[in-house]
């Protein structure tokens, strides 16, 4: 059976315009809630003015001190931009994407940039942005992984590369006044103040050999730090901000730079073309934590690397007998007549040599104690 639907309409509206009603309703709530919010408008004062602005008076001394040395240096600072190529599956189709950014300072008018090893590390473009905010394409020049240093190469004008203040670090002192500067987290030009806190520190860099003579300092740093310059009190460059010791990877109080005395001899070397040539044994080691699980104390030869001194020397790799049993090759327990222990041990004695020179090692084999002079060679 069909039942029809009756429509009805509220008593007393029949006579108006469903539309109309609904308007009035609306504009009738708006105003109501409008009041109710803002409530009743009461003028305290129709001549209220701006406070009076207190004189300042003069800066103090360490302001000025900051204030100087950043002005001095910010635009000799840049922001350095790693990018790697993303490609597709089938390799039709790439995109550069940002992978790491970190900073770098002008070394001369000529567009020679120093940064980080590990900021440009694995890189297919680099971009670096001055300080006028302008961008360049950066081809690299040259690195020196084991101090983490590289040299980045734009073509920029040169009324826009001012080279940077050198200074020294072979004077430096505990307690000394510093500043960085750099692109924590893509703030550019960020200047942050400390002291130094230690001298003669030790980090592994990013060739996994210890870089000496490192400087420690409070002044803060954080990701996008990395490359850029710590400044001494007269705004001249006495370090490369180059790590921080953090639990959390920002920072904690501790960081490192890299001592401007290096940068400056290997900095050239690059930019000259010639390799700086690191001195090495002309072998492979064995991991200290497997040593040290065999009951032994110093560096465990692995292999030898072919046509090096240290074959010559008759120095003898760890290997398989005919049996199939391990015999262990010559455990280094002295180099220089310093104790060796571990690999960094060895790494520090013979990173005060150049190549070419010859080092006396103590050496442990079948358990007596053997003497072999070794002729450095360049690290392959």
């Amino acid at each position: 059976m069909n039942h029809k639907r009756s429509h009805v309409r509220p008593a007393g509206l029949s006579q108006f315009p469903a539309w109309l009603v609904l308007g009035v309703l609306a504009l009738v709530l708006v105003i109501v809630f409008t009041g109710a919010r803002r409530g009743p408008v009461e003028v305290y004062s129709q001549g209220a003015q701006p406070r009076p602005i207190a004189t300042r008076g003069q800066l103090m001394a360490d302001e000025e001190v900051a204030i100087k040395a950043f002005n001095t240096v910010s635009s000799s600072v840049v922001f350095v931009t790693n990018k790697q190529a993303s490609r597709d599956l089938f390799h039709l189709h790439t995109a550069d994407v940002e992978e790491d950014a970190g900073s770098g300072f002008v070394w001369d008018p000529n567009g020679y940039i120093v940064t980080n090893y590990h900021v440009v590390q694995n890189s297919d473009v680099v971009q670096v942005t001055l300080g006028d905010q302008s961008i360049w394409k950066a081809k690299r020049v040259g690195t020196d992984p084991d101090k983490d240093i590289a040299v980045l190469k734009i073509e920029a004008p040169r009324n826009l590369l001012p080279a940077i203040p050198i200074g020294t670090s072979s004077d430096l002192q505990v307690g000394q006044r510093v500043f960085a500067i750099g692109n924590p987290f893509g703030y550019d030009q960020t200047l942050t103040a400390g002291v130094i806190s230690g001298l003669g520190r030790e980090i592994t860099g990013a060739g996994n050999r210890p870089i000496k003579g490192v400087i420690q300092t409070d002044a803060p740093m954080n990701p996008g730090n990395s490359g850029g310059p710590l400044l001494d009190s007269a705004g001249r460059v006495i370090g490369m901000n180059t790590a921080i010791l953090s639990p959390t990877g920002a920072y904690a109080g501790i960081g490192f730079a890299i001592p401007i005395d290096c940068i400056n001899w290997i900095v050239p070397e690059i930019i000259s073309g010639r390799t700086v040539a690191t001195p090495n044994l002309g072998i492979t080691t064995a991991p200290d934590h497997l040593v040290r699980r065999l009951g032994l104390e110093g560096v465990l030869i692995l292999t030898i690397l072919p046509n090096t001194t240290a074959e010559k020397a008759g120095l003898r790799a760890t290997r398989r007998n005919d049996s199939g049993k391990i015999v262990l090759g010559d455990l280094i327990v002295a180099v220089d007549g310093e104790p060796i222990r571990t690999t960094d041990d060895l790494f520090r004695v013979i990173d005060r040599h150049k190549v070419g020179d010859t080092v006396p090692l103590t050496i442990l084999r079948e358990g007596k104690k053997v003497d072999v002079q070794v002729n450095l060679n360049p690290l392959p």
